[in-house]
């Protein structure tokens, strides 16, 4: 059996503030040290339910590189740096039996929700067929589109409720009660630890109810982006047009894959500043 979880940063519990997740701020070394240990908690919890699964890891953070890997249990293989194939689904294949998201976050513009956003900050909004999708419903799309479920996911509440408004089965940890972009009600570390691990060897047990998110195409995908500037580099892109609005970009993928990977194209067009 293979496992893949995805570790980010913004829904572990006690996090609120940039300060904690950027690598550059003064707090984000206590980041890290958080983010490994709910990592470690998912990695129990799988391995109790299923001793012998290969578990993989893939830091999902920013520039994935935040993970501590002498921290992390020695059981567990760590994917780490960028780019990547799947971004921060690195080491994801069809031969993965089941997926776990920890310290996800919500989409961009969505509240109460701690540190919102989708893939960049200079991303606004993801449609793809017409319904908006952050972090949380595009990566559990990918996976889905290799068959893979994502079972459990942790983080706080409205991160929980993207999940569960996606795949009904799936088994959430909310760490945390947001309310508003910087601040939240979290559980104690240890705790929230703890009901992580027991999650995780609960959604193993039950990972063959919990059907994955399958999109089919052709899908028409809108991003709204950030800069006018950003909209002009998409263009460029073959297969990407300017949509009526000014800031939206639009495309046809034949499957979701394509759209997967176009949209983690943009986010790195999305970064590049006028020259």
């Amino acid at each position: 059996m293979k496992v893949l979880i995805s570790v980010d940063m913004e829904g572990i519990s006690g996090v609120v503030h940039p300060a904690e997740t950027n690598p550059d701020r003064y707090d984000y070394e206590r980041g890290r040290v958080l983010m490994t240990a709910e990592a470690n908690a998912a990695i129990a919890g799988v391995l109790e339910a299923e001793p012998t699964a290969v578990v993989l890891v893939a830091d999902s953070h920013g520039p994935y590189r935040n993970l501590l890997p002498e921290e992390l249990d020695r059981r567990a293989r760590l994917v780490r740096g960028k780019p990547r194939p799947l971004g921060m689904l690195g080491g994801l294949d069809e031969h993965t039996d089941a997926a776990v998201f920890v310290g996800y976050h919500a989409r961009a513009g969505s509240g109460p929700a701690v540190l919102a956003h989708t893939m960049s900050d200079g991303i606004l909004d993801v449609r793809v067929a017409g319904r908006s999708m952050g972090e949380v419903g595009l990566n559990a799309a990918m996976a889905g589109h290799l068959g893979v479920p994502v079972v459990l996911l942790s983080g706080d509440d409205a991160a929980c409720a993207e999940l569960l408004d996606l795949v009904p089965s799936a088994g959430t940890v909310a760490v945390k009660h947001a309310l508003g972009q910087a601040a939240a009600v979290a559980l104690h570390p240890e705790e929230a630890r703890e009901r992580l691990r027991r999650a995780a060897a609960e959604a193993m047990t039950r990972r063959e109810l919990v059907p994955p998110l399958a999109l089919d195409g052709p899908l028409d995908v809108e991003v709204d982006l950030s800069g006018p500037y950003m909209v002009d580099l998409a263009t460029l892109v073959p297969g990407v047009s300017r949509a009526e609005g000014g800031r939206t970009i639009a495309f046809t993928a034949a499957d979701y894959a394509e759209a997967y990977r176009l949209v983690l194209l943009l986010v790195q067009l999305s970064s590049v500043k006028p020259g």
